[in-house]
Parts: C-alpha cells; structure tokens; sequence
C-alpha cells in the first residue's frame, strides 16, 4: 500500500504493526490494532485508519 498517513505517531503504528505482521503469526488483528493504538497514543481518527490499513492489507 503505498498511502502516506499524516502524523508521526500514525507512521510509527504503521510501520510497527507492518513489522509485527511481517515477524509474527498475527491472528487476531483487531487485538493487534488496538495495542497499537494505546502504544502510541493514536487519536479515534487515527486508529480508524490504522484499522483500514489493516483490513486491506489483509486482503
């Protein structure tokens, strides 16, 4: 996926849950969302995106 989330701590959750799935069998990703979120400190519009990211990266 190549969209630039605005936002350093977005970036960071991006890259971290990215490298999280590259290194780890993740099953449960709205779990795997959520960690990422309170680690670091994401606003509801933020995590709304993170979780997007997510889904469609899945797919």
């Amino acid at each position: 996926m190549t969209i630039q989330p605005k936002g350093e701590d977005l970036r960071k959750a991006v890259k971290w849950v990215s490298e999280k799935r590259k290194h780890e069998t993740v099953e449960d990703l709205k779990q795997l969302v959520d960690d990422a979120c309170l680690k670091f400190n994401l606003s509801p519009k933020d995590a709304e995106f993170l979780s997007r990211f997510v889904v469609s990266d899945s797919i």
